[in-house]
């Protein structure tokens, strides 16, 4: 028995394309949703007798070698030698996906999202490419300013600035994005490098994964370089499968290299997602140019090889390995070991990973160790502001360790892809929790300034006299241009921009879904050819109604995904002002629909919401109403200097400071969680937001709590653990505070010390 004959392989490549169109794909890194579904019930994944030796398979081996079809093809070391040759002439032979070209369509920011991007373009990330000389002096570009030989600064700020630019539709922005683009193709290296370096010893693939996922966006966005620039990535293709076959240089550091291999190796599955797009776009009429035959065995195979030398979050997220204590408590040498799960960007990149590998290994064990940990790493290093806590490092649960912006970041790509991909609605609740809260605390409202690290409760923002962060100076949770380490300067914009573009998805063969909610717009059609426009006007989360009109040319399905934390029974759909009708949620998603006609229809959904006081550690409670988190705000002294190395004269621009707020007002209080009351305005669903909403006093929301005093003071400069339940004697008697969005509150206090008031009744106000 030989291998399947020509006419065998193409009905079974037939009936892999109809499965592939029945069940669709996700995608990601989208500035548009073509080709973007939702899977919302089985999660789906490259289950292809071309790419897998599945259960059944061994007839396509000589009989002598039916032995290999008991090995996974996922590691080639793992084979007896006479299985290799005849299993990778099988397995991998390249897969037909089927795309369906649509329209190109947008998504558009609305309402405070739009002013939120707007406010990033106005300020440090649309200014970034004029005077920061980590960009506009950088290598990628010709110049001589780097902060790590990983050169990656170039690449982050590339990554999200395309989002940021086509997201608004900005020509300023366009301009800088294309013109850097023009100069990385123009200059790609006559061997198909791109970067600039230029010493093979040197050469990392690093810095090349988030280029390419902006690249992959570019092209999407902008018909003018699909011509160019994939030409460019797919000559990269061709070295990069070289260098990887050679022993996996570039990828694996080997005697006489020069570079760091953790980073790649622990963040591969982000090179991985894009060698996916790669794979998945192969199509001529999206003006990609003619390419090799071979081109799909080489992305293929490429995967394969970051896939085998990949560090395993899949190990890192299993029963015995991951650390659910603090990591304080464990030797050195322990916690050395596991860095490159530990650290904290690679744990927000990492949650994904998971999911990424199994898109093309069908490995389905891997559902349960993403889900793991993404479970994990929030219960047991989480923040009540949706942020993982890793002041460089995991460390438990205490509030006085940071959060590195970086990691929020990308830890709302993570769960945005997880919802796309696996379709559990607790990711999406995840994305959006960090998106309205850990993110815009961490900015100043004008978005010229940020945090390196933000700490759940931080009554001041200044100069530490010791920093209580495992690898962090004493200025990084200040607000300024660089503190501590560059990274989180060039990184940032990519938050809010792609959250935006992973908020409309398809669903199914006949529906457009709203999965993260906000303010925004769509044009698009439906996998099975509707014309779709629909247009979001809300407040939310500052409010929780949302106002649709929706414009189709045939009938179809809407979905919009109802938050865990929502009130069943207040959660509606109202279509053309008619009654209301229950919002009915898929369990799984979340994910709630309803039929619409052809032509206009104005639905509205409203979202039921109650104050919910959530317990963290040592007997403290953070407080949400909705998709917000609510805190203590502390009123503050803001004084400003120049940025640290960019003095006055220096080319940066008016709005560039570096900030030290002090607080003016006693923040040390406990609050009694029975007393905690919801407030809104009188005309919050249609009143237009304050800009910049994120910024004390402007939300419309607050929640009022009875609360006292308590002994509780700074230590070195920050605010020490709250002390425990038996030593919080209140210093006189209780008072109502306001709680406002934590993202608006620089100064806050969100993981508050409780104490039982109900004896006491409150005579003054503060907050």
């Amino acid at each position: 028995m030989g291998l399947l004959s020509p006419s065998k392989i193409s009905a079974t490549l037939i009936a892999i394309i109809i499965l592939i169109v029945t069940l669709g794909f996700f995608k990601d890194e989208r500035l548009n949703i073509d080709n973007l579904d939702l899977f919302t019930h089985a999660p789906t994944h490259w289950d292809q007798s071309s790419h897998h030796l599945l259960p059944g398979d061994k007839r396509i081996l000589a009989p002598e070698l039916e032995v290999c079809a008991h090995y996974s093809p996922r590691y080639w070391q793992d084979f007896p030698a006479e299985c290799e040759t005849a299993v990778r002439s099988v397995a991998q032979q390249p897969a037909q996906i089927s795309n369906v070209q649509n329209k190109t369509c947008s998504i558009k920011p609305q309402g405070w999202l739009r002013d939120q991007l707007q406010l990033m373009a106005d300020g440090l990330a649309g200014h970034e490419h004029d005077f920061y000389h980590y960009v506009i002096d950088n290598p990628w570009l010709g110049g001589t300013s780097e902060y790590s030989s990983l050169n990656e600064a170039f690449p982050y700020w590339f990554n999200g600035l395309v989002a940021l630019a086509y997201g608004l539709d900005d020509e300023r922005l366009k301009t800088q994005v294309l013109g850097a683009a023009d100069y990385i193709v123009s200059h790609q290296q006559l061997d198909g490098w791109l970067g600039p370096e230029t010493d093979v010893s040197t050469r990392n693939f690093w810095a090349r994964y988030p280029l390419f996922l902006g690249l992959s966006q570019l092209v999407e966005a902008e018909p003018k370089v699909r011509g160019t620039v994939p030409a460019a990535m797919f000559r990269f293709l061709d070295l990069m499968h070289s260098m990887l076959a050679n022993n996996y240089q570039g990828y694996v550091a080997h005697s006489g290299d020069n570079f760091d291999d953790q980073w790649g190796r622990s963040r591969a599955a982000d090179m991985i997602l894009a060698l996916e797009w790669m794979y998945e776009y192969d199509s001529p009429g999206l003006g990609f140019p003619t390419r090799p035959d071979n081109v799909s065995q080489l992305i293929w195979e490429s995967m394969q090889y970051f896939h085998e030398q990949a560090y395993d979050w899949s190990y890192w997220f299993s029963d015995g390995v991951y650390i659910k204590d603090d990591l304080d408590l464990y030797p050195v040498e322990v916690t050395n070991q596991l860095f490159p799960f530990v650290h904290g960007v690679n744990a927000g990149q990492g949650l994904k990973a998971g999911a990424v590998i199994r898109r093309f290994t069908s490995n389905d064990t891997l559902l349960t160790s993403t889900r793991n940990g993404v479970d994990w790493t929030f219960t047991y290093h989480g923040t009540s502001s949706g942020a993982i806590i890793g002041d460089e490092r995991l460390s438990g649960l205490s509030p006085v360790r940071g959060s590195e912006l970086c990691t929020v970041v990308e830890t709302m790509y993570s769960l945005s892809y997880l919802y796309h991909a696996l379709g559990d609605h607790s990711f999406a609740d995840r994305a959006e929790l960090a998106a309205f809260n850990a993110l815009p605390a961490m900015t100043m409202p004008d978005w010229w300034a940020h945090q390196y690290i933000a700490q759940p409760n931080q009554p001041v923002s200044h100069h530490l006299d010791k920093a209580p962060f495992w690898n962090v100076n004493n200025v990084g949770q200040t607000f300024g241009l660089e503190p501590n380490y560059p990274c989180c300067t060039v990184n940032h914009p990519q938050g809010f921009p792609k959250f935006l573009s992973a908020s409309f998805v398809r669903n199914g063969d006949n529906g457009i879904a709203h999965a993260l909610l906000g303010p925004a717009t769509v044009k698009t059609t439906t996998r099975s050819g509707v014309n779709v426009s629909i247009d979001c006007a809300t407040n939310y989360p500052f409010n929780n109604v949302l106002y649709y009109t929706i414009t189709a040319d045939r009938p179809f399905s809407f979905s919009a995904r109802v938050p865990s934390w929502a009130v069943f029974s207040g959660t509606t759909f109202s279509t053309n002002g008619g009654s209301t009708v229950p919002a009915e949620p898929d369990p799984s998603t979340g994910m709630a629909s309803v039929n619409l006609p052809t032509g206009t229809t104005i639905l509205v959904y409203r979202i039921g919401a109650i104050v919910r006081a959530e317990s963290r550690a040592n007997d403290t409670v953070a407080v949400y109403h909705g998709a917000l988190l609510y805190a203590f705000p502390v009123e503050g002294n803001y004084s400003y200097t120049s940025p640290a190395n960019y003095p006055p004269g220096s080319g940066a621009p008016d709005g560039a400071h570096d900030w030290t707020i002090v607080p003016i007002v006693p923040w040390n209080i406990a609050i009694d969680p029975s007393t905690l009351v919801f407030h809104d305005s009188e005309d919050r669903d249609n009143q237009q937001l304050p800009n910049p909403i994120f910024q004390e006093s402007a939300p419309p929301v607050n929640v009022s709590a009875s609360a006292c005093e308590i002994d509780w003071s700074l230590q070195d400069g920050y605010a020490p653990n709250p002390p425990l339940r038996a030593q919080r004697n209140c210093k006189g008697g209780p008072f109502n505070v306001s709680l406002t969005p934590y993202g608006a509150a620089k100064l806050h206090v969100a993981e508050l010390p409780t104490v039982d008031l109900t004896s006491s009744n409150a005579t003054t106000s503060k907050g």
